[in-house]
């Protein structure tokens, strides 16, 4: 005899894959066993298999519900909900035939008829009813109307969601792939609630359907059972009663089941954790509730006539439940003093006896992120803190947009500073400072919000734009009327990301350039030979890389750089032109972020006689070349240059300033402080086949 070992596929797990890769070809056969089951007559044991399969598929929906985090990670459930519907229907249409035809309706049907009747008709008829009115009247409506609710407003914060990610991308925070993926959630998040809103209603006409079923069963049960088979009136109540209130209950636990489902699934918010984690953690975590409940329970024992044993049993828990729970969160705020009182003295760790001080410890760091104690929870993934990954993120976007390293930056927590405030400085100078408010959110009108929101007034930091500081239990609301909403963490990092944009050029070393040089070298060691060995020191690239960086120019194309101002460095060394001539060799990267799909250009030109003021009154010194322009004059072109932007900008046009290469970077430096987000743009700068639509001619 041999024996044969039975691989992969003879095993349950095995079984189990092949069905999985079969699933569409059952989802199929299970429709067509449904439609079968209204038509052909089913005998009473496969009626009691189907039974069987529905009680236990409702169960295994609500163990479901109970362990996702979101709504969306069982997406499939407003189909599941019709299906099981049907199929629930479909049961009861059989019940319904062998229970008119044969008197019969199998094991299960009787055995709920016999245990919850127990020989009293009216009492199986009130217990149905309550289960009926349960599901209808509370579970069925309570549900439909939060799934309206969600629905309606998950379609109006769609908007604020979509700028929410549009913003997240912009600065940095994440990539492509993932605000695309974060699109496409927020569209199956408002189609998910718009699904669930329809889907609701087959619940509460599956409830109506029960008990129009219901009253066709006992009426017709009754009128074949005495005028057909002969039966005395008290025998055909007592056995079709029996079977129809079976067949009721047997249907109605099931969608009973089925209705809390799917309200937990509508009323379930976003979480980290499971439903049973979250009410422990959320209803526990507030230690005052036991006790106070346990202190009014022990109160009740006292009263005369009621009974003591329960009353003292269950207060004397609650107290237990909240003195227990007071500990725990004194151990844990002791925790967090501890470790801000080990931070803090980290900071300045003291020297053993005779130890000498490092050269490179009096280094100033190149990034520095300094925090008030209250924004310690942000950089603990204890306490979920997530400050210190979204700033590894970012170094890698910037890395990636701007083509440089960028060091890395040190977060401590600092005494000096308020509690929830935070200073971002560069080489030990500060840069930029903000401060969070406790609890809140910060909301943003991107101009076209619904209405006004309550809160504390303030200006977004990064980008000076007005803001609202709202409450964490108001972000709902503020999403709900359009605003895109980000939370104080986003607030830090996206600050931080803009101060490193604005300052990259200073945060570019000797040292880095060497390693970009190295690098280059790999893929094109002539040009690097040819530069850096006969026309261009380092330290010149270095100022030439610099000046890019200041203007927010990538240089990741280092190879077409090093080649545009090696042709230029034969007749000039000034890291200004060489700068203007790379910029020119970069067009095309110049030029596509203000491109629409027609390769159309908005642009203000400065007018000819402007442009001709203004390269009159450049004086060429020993620093290199300078505008010496008369202060109010000055002062005019400003202005009437801001002017002209804001008029556009209020046509949803974001124009570029278009001039000559000869007062480009000279007109740069002019409206910087004014208008620091627009480009400064050259002719020569312009790449062929660009239309270029001027919105205006700047004239003081």
């Amino acid at each position: 005899m041999s024996t044969v070992a039975a691989g992969p596929g003879g095993s349950p797990v095995g079984a189990i894959s092949r069905i999985m890769r079969h699933s569409d070809l059952l989802a199929a056969v299970g429709i067509m066993v449904v439609v079968a089951m209204l038509i052909v007559p089913l005998p009473p044991a496969l009626l009691d298999l189907f039974i069987t399969i529905n009680i236990a598929g409702a169960i295994a929906v609500v163990v479901a519900t109970l362990y996702i985090k979101k709504a969306l990670d069982i997406s499939v459930f407003p189909s599941l909900l019709l299906l099981s519907t049907i199929f629930r229907l479909a049961i009861n249409v059989s019940v319904t035939r062998l229970v008119l035809s044969e008197g019969e309706a199998g094991a299960v049907v009787h055995a709920f008829g016999e245990f919850v009747i127990g020989g009293n008709l009216v009492v199986g008829l009130v217990v149905f009813i309550i289960l009926v009115v349960i599901q209808f009247v509370v579970v069925t409506n309570g549900a439909g109307r939060v799934a309206e609710v969600a629905a309606r407003f998950t379609l109006d914060a769609m908007p604020g969601k979509q700028m929410a990610i549009d913003a997240d991308l912009n600065s940095g925070q994440i990539t492509e792939d993932q605000a695309r993926e974060r699109r496409a959630e927020v569209a199956q998040e408002a189609d998910f609630y718009g699904a669930m809103d329809g889907a609701s209603k087959f619940v509460k006409g599956d409830a109506i359907a029960a008990i129009i079923i219901t009253l066709i069963n006992l009426i017709g049960g009754l009128t074949i059972g005495v005028l057909m088979n002969k039966m005395s009136f008290g025998d055909a109540a007592h056995q079709y009663s029996l079977l129809t209130i079976g067949d009721g209950l047997a249907a109605q636990v099931p969608a009973l089941l089925i209705s809390v489902a799917t309200g937990i699934i509508v009323t379930r918010a976003a979480s980290d954790g499971d439903l049973g984690s979250d009410l422990a953690r959320q209803v526990l975590g507030q230690d005052k509730a036991p006790l106070v409940a346990g202190g009014l329970v022990l109160v009740f024992a006292m009263i005369p006539g009621l009974p003591k044993l329960p009353f003292l049993l269950v207060g004397g828990g609650l107290v237990a439940i909240g003195l227990a729970l007071r500990k725990r969160k004194a151990a844990a705020a002791d925790d967090v003093e501890t470790q801000r009182l080990a931070l803090e003295a980290s900071e300045l760790p003291a020297l053993p006896a005779g130890a000498e001080i490092e050269v490179g410890s009096l280094a100033p760091d190149p990034l520095e992120l300094a925090i008030g104690y209250g924004l310690v929870s942000m950089v603990d993934d204890r306490s979920g803190g997530g400050l210190l990954g979204r700033i590894s993120h970012v170094r890698r976007q910037l890395a990636n947009e701007l083509g440089v390293v960028v060091p890395p930056v040190r977060v401590h927590d600092e005494p000096g500073l308020e509690p929830h405030g935070y200073v971002v400085r560069m080489r030990g100078g500060e840069v930029a400072r903000g401060r969070l408010l406790a609890g809140h959110h910060l909301a943003m009108d991107p101009g076209d919000a619904a209405g006004e929101l309550a809160g504390v007034p303030t200006t977004e930091p990064a980008f000076g734009l007005p803001a609202v500081w709202v409450a964490d239990a108001g972000r709902a609301e503020a999403e709900a009327l359009g605003y895109t909403v980000v939370d104080g963490e986003s607030v830090v990092v996206t600050h931080l990301t803009e101060q490193i944009r604005r300052h990259a050029g200073e945060l570019l070393t000797r040292q880095a350039v060497r390693g970009l040089v190295d690098g280059l070298k790999e893929t094109n060691a002539a040009a690097v030979d040819e530069v850096l060995g006969e026309t261009l020191t380092l330290g010149e690239l270095q100022r030439v890389l610099q000046r890019l960086l200041a203007e927010g120019v990538s240089v990741r194309d280092l190879g077409t750089i090093v080649e545009a101002i090696g042709d230029r460095a034969r007749l000039t060394r000034d890291p200004e032109l060489l700068a203007e001539h790379a910029r020119q060799a970069l067009s095309r990267q110049l030029t596509a972020p203000h491109l629409d799909a027609a390769q159309r250009m908005s642009a203000l030109a400065l007018d000819p006689g402007v442009e001709q003021e203004v390269a009159g009154a450049l004086v060429q010194t020993p620093e290199g070349e300078v505008l010496a322009l008369d202060p109010a004059r000055a002062q005019s072109i400003v202005l009437a240059t801001k002017h002209d932007v804001d008029r556009a900008a209020r046509r949803g046009v974001h124009p570029v300033l278009l001039c000559s290469s000869r007062v480009r970077r000279h007109l740069r430096r002019l409206v910087e402080q004014a208008l620091p987000g627009t480009q400064v743009l050259s002719y020569n700068e312009i790449g062929p086949g660009i239309d270029i639509e001027t919105v205006g001619v700047i004239q003081p």
